[in-house]
């Protein structure tokens, strides 16, 4: 058998060795109220074609994204990905060793790095990248620790316009470190004094532009408080196509970008894998964390390409490595420098323009529906919305309309008393039947 299961004995023994006197101490981390007693409310066996009628008719319950306008994003955001990209993913010359430790054998793998990292460099205005992290929030995450080994000081401040997740990852790790964070209150239409927040004590200030709730942030009167206190600016951004129109944090004195990759080149994949972004200045390059493939000459002088830096846990002890990050999101990388390639610089700021637009239109008309109100002054392709009906209810009213209107604010921000919110995000793939749409479901639900 492929798979044997332990007897108790054996269970026994290895508990032993470990020194925890049961399985439940092994997730003593693990807060209790997170913790789900007993069994899930679900059966116990079925067979086989019993669970595919019952994962078929759970799924029938779903608007599927491509099969009805679609609005949602804070985060993830369905594009049009042309079909080369899915084909020259597959190609051969791609299809290398999995881990680049042998550069001799990995040549296709290590360049494909090496040309993302300048891409993402560039995109970023920063003047070195890794090879990718696994998304946007553990990007994050990991900016923030590297600005504490940076400064020595031990305190985060977090804008509250970052993306919910992106801020409880960064608690958790700060949690696990034993790091003390400042967490912001939501910031709908971006009023928050966050120089007032930086002390001293401050290693670093993260800010999310465009943020949450859609509003582009000038991170230059931010980041030179920050650097007047000693802190370091982590700029984070949600949807790279955004930064073919707006400034980039590197313009706006940054010192770390960080950000999600997924809107180019990748699907929505019912939520992943993702790819992280992770670019910052020369000087911090050596506290970064991933690996970083650089470009030399072989022997024989031809170009190549090699691990210029890997500072990752499996090469050093434990307790000196720079991050517990394994690995990148290689494929997800290949494919997003695959689309960025295919657009270029001019196809990149055509296709922000395009997102730009449509949102407009699409601001338009749903806030001359009464009651409507869009709340940002400035956007990109993404905006909050208040409405006279609770907005949990009002989403689920118009997926039954067959429109996906969105993200209702309280379900990632329940005590945030914006119940009554909507964040609404419209790309290249929205049309003008779509929009319509849009507005004729939602005065309907009104």
């Amino acid at each position: 058998m492929r798979y044997l299961p332990l007897d108790a004995s054996e269970r026994e023994a290895m508990l032993t060795r470990i020194g925890v006197p049961d399985i439940d101490a092994l997730f003593a981390d693990i807060p209790p109220e997170y913790r789900i007693e007993g069994l899930l409310d679900m059966p116990l066996a079925m067979s086989e074609m019993a669970v595919e009628r019952a994962m078929t008719a759970m799924a029938r319950r779903s608007v599927a994204a491509g099969s009805a306008p679609f609005f949602l994003g804070a985060g993830a955001y369905r594009r049009h990905i042309p079909a080369s990209v899915d084909h020259l993913i597959q190609r051969s010359e791609f299809l290398t060793s999995y881990t680049p430790y042998q550069p001799e054998i990995a040549q296709g793998t290590l360049q494909v790095l090496f040309e993302f990292q300048t891409q993402v460099a560039a995109l970023t205005g920063m003047e070195v990248a890794n090879a990718s992290m696994y998304d946007g929030s553990t990007a994050c995450g990991e900016a923030m620790l590297m600005a504490h080994r940076l400064t020595r000081r031990g305190k985060a401040v977090l804008s509250g316009g970052v993306h919910p997740h992106y801020a409880e990852v960064a608690a958790t790790l700060a949690h696990m470190a034993d790091e003390k964070i400042t967490r912001l209150p939501p910031d709908v239409v971006a009023c928050e004094d966050i120089a007032a927040a930086i002390d001293d004590e401050t290693s670093c200030v993260i800010v999310q532009s465009p943020d949450f709730f859609g509003n582009p942030r000038d991170l230059s009167t931010i980041a030179a408080a920050a650097h007047a206190r000693g802190a370091q600016v982590i700029a984070v951004f949600t949807d790279p196509v955004a930064l073919g129109a707006v400034r980039s944090p590197g313009e706006m004195d940054a010192d770390i970008a960080v950000g999600e990759g997924q809107g180019l080149g990748n699907a929505l994949n019912f939520g992943g894998p993702y790819l992280g972004l992770f670019a910052t200045r020369m000087k911090n390059v050596r506290q970064m964390p991933g690996r970083l493939a650089g470009e030399t000459v072989d022997a024989e002088g031809r170009r190549s390409f090699v691990l210029t830096l890997s500072t990752r846990e499996q090469h050093i002890r434990r307790e000196r490595a720079t991050s517990n990050i394994c690995t990148n999101s290689g494929l997800c990388a290949l494919a997003f420098s695959i689309h960025l390639t295919l657009l270029g610089e001019r196809g990149l700021r055509r296709l922000a323009e395009i997102n730009h637009a449509n949102a407009v239109q699409l601001a338009d008309r749903l806030s001359s529906i009464r009651g409507v109100e869009v709340l940002n002054t400035h956007f990109f392709n993404e905006f909050t919305v208040r409405t006279p009906r609770p907005s949990v209810d009002l989403i689920e009213a118009l997926a039954r309309r067959g429109v996906i209107g969105g993200l209702p604010v309280s379900r990632l921000l329940p005590d945030a008393g914006l119940d009554d919110c909507v964040i609404v995000a419209s790309t290249e793939v929205n049309t003008d039947d779509d929009r319509a749409a849009y507005a004729k479901a939602l005065s309907e639900c009104l």
